[in-house]
């Protein structure tokens, strides 16, 4: 399969650099698998599309400000993106400009609150770099590191906590789950007393999710590793849901991998932890999902190929080129869909 079959032309003007003003008033595009059709909404009629009974799954990891911005001990600036913690106070980083980047090489950030030092080079260019610091790391993070938004956002971030899920809970990751941003406590309340459970994954999500597809195909795409769990609470409704046939809805395509990863043939799941690879495109048969909300994916994206393997490529293709010319607003923090 050729991954120029899922391109679409997108005004630039349409990626949105920054956040709607109340999260749950995005806009949302209701797509129905087997009547084939169309609707756009507002992300808070969610409410009417989800059922008593029905299992929601978001990922409730924590984006860290992984972005820091520091000086070498000769005063050249310096740029690192923290992508995943090694062990202790060691990570492995993203740093810029990598050539000038020894090992040994001392940076300072936050006018020494923390300092740096870069202990190895790591497949891929990425660095091995331990941290010292008086304190508590992620108090440090929160004062100086800044939110690693994506690179299509060019806008900056005046509150932190939009790039950040309402139910937010295990520091991780270094991109949001965006289609959790949709979400109020308010929003998340009216659904729980309709009967709409509430279940949680967590699934670090790694700067991987943004690289782009280089091969012709599909099929020869490598896909990155990205690190989850989940605890037996959450197990327990998601196969109580499937026992009883009742819908298991992902909120976003993390939460949809984590649990296509570890449910069995009958959809059923367990209680784990582990490291996922899983690449899921047309062809693919789901076993545990449902239903998915999700925001609109980069052409030529393993996103883009994820909801085409739930809804179907012709179809979805078509949703986009209708949201292209209704204006939605895409990526990041832009609007959403539900495929039900």
């Amino acid at each position: 399969m050729k991954v120029s079959e899922f391109n679409y032309d997108l005004p630039e003007e349409l990626i949105a650099q920054t956040p709607i003003k109340k999260r749950d008033e995005s806009r949302l595009m209701i797509l129905n698998k087997e009547k084939q059709t169309i609707k756009h909404k507002t992300f808070k009629d969610i409410i009417d599309y989800l059922n008593p009974g029905d299992v929601l799954v978001r990922n409730n990891t924590k984006v860290i400000p992984a972005r820091l911005y520091g000086k070498k001990e000769t005063g050249a600036n310096v740029e690192f993106l923290l992508l995943n913690n090694i062990e202790g106070d060691i990570w492995e980083t993203i740093v810029r400009p990598g050539n000038k980047l020894h090992i040994g090489t001392k940076v300072i950030f936050g006018e020494g609150l923390l300092t740096a030092e870069i202990l190895d080079t790591m497949p891929g260019g990425t660095r091995k770099v331990k941290f010292i610091y008086k304190g508590i790391f992620n108090e440090i993070l929160d004062k100086i590191g800044l939110m690693p938004l994506p690179p299509y956002i060019h806008e900056e971030l005046k509150q932190k906590d939009r790039y950040q899920t309402v139910y937010a809970k295990y520091d991780g990751s270094a991109a949001a789950p965006t289609a959790g941003l949709h979400f109020t406590p308010e929003l998340l309340n009216r659904l729980e007393k309709k009967g709409v459970i509430i279940a949680n994954v967590t699934l670090h999500v790694g700067i991987g999710t943004f690289r782009p597809v280089k091969e012709d195909t599909v099929e020869a795409h490598e896909m990155h590793s990205e690190h989850y769990y989940i605890k037996k609470e959450d197990v327990d409704k998601i196969n109580d849901a499937k026992k009883n046939g009742r819908r298991v809805i992902a909120v976003g395509t993390t939460s949809c991998r984590v649990l296509e990863t570890i449910a069995d043939e009958n959809g059923m799941v367990k209680e784990t932890e582990g490291d996922t690879q899983i690449f899921i495109y047309p062809g693919y048969k789901f076993k545990c999902l449902d239903g998915l909300i999700t925001n609109f994916h980069l052409p030529q994206s393993t996103l883009l190929m994820l909801v085409s393997a739930l809804a179907g490529k012709d179809y979805i293709m078509e949703a986009y080129k209708e949201a292209v010319k209704e204006k939605y607003r895409f990526f990041s923090f832009g609007d959403a869909m539900f495929i039900h």
